[in-house]
């Protein structure tokens, strides 16, 4: 692939035998290396259409008894689609917090973990519904070896285009059932489950040999007859002999790949196809309602002409870029709703009373949050402005990049405050092509459960295309901008623009317009 991960500290996932003592349902960097190609889950392509709208993840259920292979079977389907960005959700994430009066009962190993009440049902729903809409999950780390989950520690998981769920009762609910689109059934002999599940549990959860015989006779083998092999008959396709039937595996993934060809996306070539051929109204003189261009003065205009100059030296062009955000934020902040203010009466220095307003506070007194999150690259280039005119802004990042091959923008990064779904955000990024990024940066808050009403969208250079094409997926969301041009290149750049924003306010070379943030996008 040609647009790696950013972090370095990610490894090849060894395909086999499970090597932990905790629940592992994250999203590994690398999944599974193969010949000529390498799945990575960083790098997510967009996974709304132009309107905005998600296209759900395809759900693939593999259910089978215990140490049978399903996560084999799991990890190739992963390698052979051969898709960008996969979600594996274990099961085993979801054993429940056991009472105190149950802990002596597990510590003489007379407890069913294979029993559908040993696990939080509830919570692993809810879990697979937030997937299938796109949103990021927390999940839960279970110790194996305490039998309880590790306090304080969750691992994130979000979205995907396809997510992979599985569990030795994955189909013991029909509410799970009703989730999922293609049901696997892994089938393995009972002896050679049994052999695994010793091997596994002597050297990884720290059991004696005969404790695990003892729970396999009274337990193991007990639910799979009640719980586990009845569900075979709700499989679409049953798996004898697990990750070494590569002809089942082959026929999964080649339904898999037809269902995912039906809901291919390809946002910034239908966003730019949609503004060429008049399904969008790109004109300027014409803005939706909740778009703000800032009023074209002579300072303005000066700003501009000094950026859009292309023989503007960079120390000259950085100081006029920040001069432009700071007016365009307090612009910006300006247009904040009504519910963010409140009427405050304060003294004045000559003993009288003023009649104003503050930012609204909280139950407990405090400012209501404010949060800024920039697009990287160029994006990161407006968070001093911003917090020139709000101090006590807290600072969130999204990289986005495009695709070089696809020519589509992919998410490969974010880090958000806690606290974004009850605040006020500013999302910025320096200039708006297509909208396609802007578009997946919003979608990334509202995944995370920020209200589009609480969200305004900041940018110093637009396209017309763009403007459309964000205002219209996202009608309750502000977006406020210095200019709006009217034109859009082949190659999806802005025309005139200023070039590559990044390029030129951080002093590096590179190709065409920015490659971050938005004006390539």
């Amino acid at each position: 692939l040609s647009n790696p991960p950013m972090t370095s500290s990610a490894s090849p996932m060894k395909i086999g035998m499970r090597h932990r003592t905790t629940s592992s349902s994250k999203v590994q960097t690398v999944l599974q290396p193969v010949p000529g190609f390498q799945v990575y889950t960083a790098g997510r392509p967009p996974w709304f259409g132009k309107d905005g709208v998600i296209q759900k993840p395809f759900l693939i259920g593999i259910c089978g008894g215990s140490a049978s292979g399903k996560t084999t079977v799991a990890k190739e389907i992963i390698g052979r689609l051969q898709q960008r960005w996969v979600s594996l959700l274990s099961m085993d994430s979801y054993y429940r917090e056991y009472l105190p009066e149950e802990k002596p009962i597990i510590r003489a190993n007379n407890f069913n973990f294979d029993h559908p009440s040993a696990f939080d049902l509830n919570l692993l729903v809810e879990t697979l519904k937030r997937l299938k809409q796109g949103k990021h999950v927390n999940v839960p780390i279970y110790d194996f070896t305490t039998h309880s989950r590790v306090k304080g520690k969750e691992q994130i998981i979000y979205g995907a285009n396809v997510v992979i769920f599985e569990g030795i009762l994955a189909f013991c609910d029909n509410r799970l059932l009703d989730l999922i689109d293609l049901k696997v059934f892994v089938d393995t002999d009972d002896d050679e489950r049994l052999s695994r599940r010793l091997i596994r549990d002597i050297r990884e959860r720290g059991r004696a040999v005969q404790g695990v015989l003892d729970q396999y006779e009274r337990f193991v083998k007990p639910s799979f007859d009640e719980f586990i092999a009845p569900t075979r008959s709700k499989a679409d396709i049953i798996v004898p002999r697990g990750g070494s039937n590569h002809v089942a595996i082959d026929l999964i993934c080649r339904h898999v790949r037809n269902q995912l060809i039906k809901r291919g996306l390809n946002t910034r070539c239908e966003l730019a196809e949609a503004y060429r051929y008049g399904d969008m109204d790109g004109h300027p003189e014409a803005l939706p309602d909740n778009v703000r261009v800032l009023e074209q003065t002579q300072q303005v205009r000066h700003l501009h002409t000094v950026l859009r100059n292309r023989n503007t030296e960079r120390d000259e062009f950085v100081f006029y870029a920040n001069r432009l955000m700071r007016l365009l934020f307090e612009h910006a902040l300006g247009g904040l709703p009504e519910s963010s203010w409140q009427k405050v009466t304060v003294t004045a220095p000559d003993g009288s009373s003023y009649e104003g307003v503050r930012r609204a506070t909280t139950a407990s007194g405090a400012a209501a949050s404010l949060v800024g999150v920039s697009v990287l690259r160029a994006g990161e280039t407006m968070e001093p402005a911003l917090a020139a005119v709000a101090k006590d802004v807290r600072l969130g990042k999204i990289l986005i990049q495009t695709n070089p091959e696809t020519r589509e923008p992919e998410l490969h990064y974010h880090r958000l405050p806690t606290s974004i779904a009850e605040s006020q955000v500013i999302l910025m990024d320096a200039t708006v092509a297509t909208g396609a990024a802007a578009m997946m940066a919003v979608r990334v808050l509202l995944d995370h459960d920020c209200p589009e009403q609480n969200i305004t969208f900041c940018t110093l250079v637009a396209s017309a295309a763009g403007v459309s094409a964000i205002a219209y997926a996202f009608p309750k969301l502000r977006l406020v901008t210095t200019a709006i041009d009217p034109g859009l290149s082949d190659a999806y750049y802005i025309e005139p623009g200023v070039g590559n924003f990044g390029d030129r306010y951080f002093g590096t070379t590179g190709g065409g317009q920015d490659d971050s943030g938005d004006e390539t996008c």
